[in-house]
């Protein structure tokens, strides 16, 4: 998806991970960078401009949170921009109390028929019942299409296939559909231009007779920044209130087409990632833009970070953020890593290590967490709070208790020293650097 903009991203992440410190400079770099990633993917040069802007005024001027590095707190403004670009995640209002109304808008060519009836399985899925108008009375097979695809999904489709007025049709399918419950009917249209005033004025007779409760524009995600205009001309016409990209399985200019969703304000709802039945998702611009940043979904590892800040430890980050932290806080921040779910997802979620480690590795890391806790646990609270008290007899005593051989204790107190160490060297890299310090970064 995107692979251009996705690449172009990820080595400018990569340039941030890897230096040696953050300056000025670096920051300049990493904004000029994004700038021809998006650039280069057709994102409108003012919203270029205005995010890029955004980026260094933070980078330079914000001061990290409690829990995460100056280099990963720059990478989280970097997602918390590109995602701000896209907008919230929006989904359906449906009343209970009556039918709701849907009408599918879109350019020749946007894949509009298909995503209707892609839609209409997803809501059916979603335990709606759904009906559908074929009101596309312009292009040769629109309906047998729509019927053909609608019958996987047990979909009824109304349709007049001699008849070539549309507003007729939507209101003859209204009243058929009137007596059924249906809690959804999506009203598919034809495919029209922004100079085609014959359509755009058929299109406004349609929305009258509807009444749609939303209008949803169908975007082909090939077309770019082109979509503007035709947004624009859509929404003056009948203002559209969501937005379905098709096509960015494929897409090289998805970044435009997503940008261009500013011309109606209107949010992008789903996103279409193939030719199949069942590909369409709910647009959720936090997984979208983890994607593009190879983080999968970074909300997990910001969570996390949210945790260390809000549950008022000020005692235990002091102590940890200045190289004085104890058994007691290095286990907490094993905690704190199972509470993201596995390793393997908290390291795809991790800024700067997301496909780093190798699966063996993993598998290696793992287990030695899964050691540690059992042998943490064994620890006297004396033992936990001064990790120096340890000899031969309380390793070996620590060692029965755990079930674990000796060596293994052994094993966690030289990485609980490194990582003391370099938390100190660091001042608070905290989690990243304690991953590294286990021996895979």
């Amino acid at each position: 998806m995107l692979d251009g903009l996705k690449n172009n991203l990820r080595d400018a992440i990569k340039k941030i991970v890897k230096s040696s410190g953050i300056d000025e400079e670096l920051i300049k770099e990493l904004s000029k960078n994004v700038q021809r990633a998006l650039l280069q993917s057709d994102v409108n040069v003012r919203l270029v401009l205005e995010i890029t802007k955004q980026i260094e005024t933070r980078s330079l001027n914000e001061t990290p949170p409690p829990g995460l590095s100056r280099k990963d707190h720059i990478v989280k403004i970097l997602y918390d921009e590109l995602a701000k670009l896209l907008g919230k995640e929006s989904d359906f209002d449906f009343k209970s109390d009556r039918q709701n109304k849907l009408i599918m808008l879109g350019i020749q060519g946007s894949g509009k028929t298909t995503v209707t009836a892609k839609l209409a399985k997803f809501l059916t899925k979603q335990g709606y019942s759904v009906g559908v108008i074929g009101a596309d009375t312009y292009r040769p097979g629109a309906l047998v299409q729509l019927r053909t695809m609608c019958e996987k999904s047990n979909v009824e489709v109304y349709g007049e296939p001699s008849n070539k007025n549309s507003p007729d049709i939507v209101k003859n399918g209204l009243k058929y559909f009137e007596s059924l419950p249906l809690d959804v009917i999506l009203i598919d249209t034809a495919g029209r231009h922004k100079e085609e005033k014959d359509l755009l004025s058929e299109m406004e007779q349609i929305n009258k007779v509807a009444e749609p409760d939303l209008a949803i524009l169908v975007i082909d995600g090939t077309i770019g920044q082109q979509c503007f205009n035709q947004a624009e001309a859509f929404h003056k016409t009948i203002p559209v209130g969501g937005i379905i990209i098709t096509k960015l399985d494929s897409s090289a200019k998805g970044g435009g087409a997503i940008a261009a969703s500013a011309a109606t304000g209107a949010q992008i709802m789903y996103i279409g990632t193939g030719e199949r039945i069942d590909d369409l998702e709910k647009f959720s611009p936090t997984r979208f833009v983890g994607r593009l940043l190879g983080m999968g979904d970074i909300q997990a590892v910001l969570d996390l970070a949210k945790r260390l800040e809000n549950e008022g430890d000020d005692v235990r980050l002091k102590r940890i953020s200045s190289g004085k932290m104890n058994m007691d806080d290095f286990f907490y921040q094993l905690e704190e890593v199972t509470k993201v779910g596995s390793l393997k997802g908290f390291l795809d979620n991790m800024p700067g290590l997301s496909g780093m480690v190798k699966d063996d590795q993993l598998d290696q890391m793992e287990g030695r967490v899964s050691k540690w806790r059992f042998i943490i646990q064994s620890m006297t609270k004396e033992e936990k709070a001064d990790p120096d008290l340890m000899n031969s007899s309380r390793i070996k005593r620590i060692s029965r208790g755990s079930g674990w051989p000796e060596h293994e204790v052994k094993e966690l107190l030289k990485n609980y020293k490194n990582s003391k160490s370099m938390m100190k060297a660091s001042k608070g890299r905290q989690m990243q650097g304690t991953l590294r310090r286990m021996g895979f970064g």
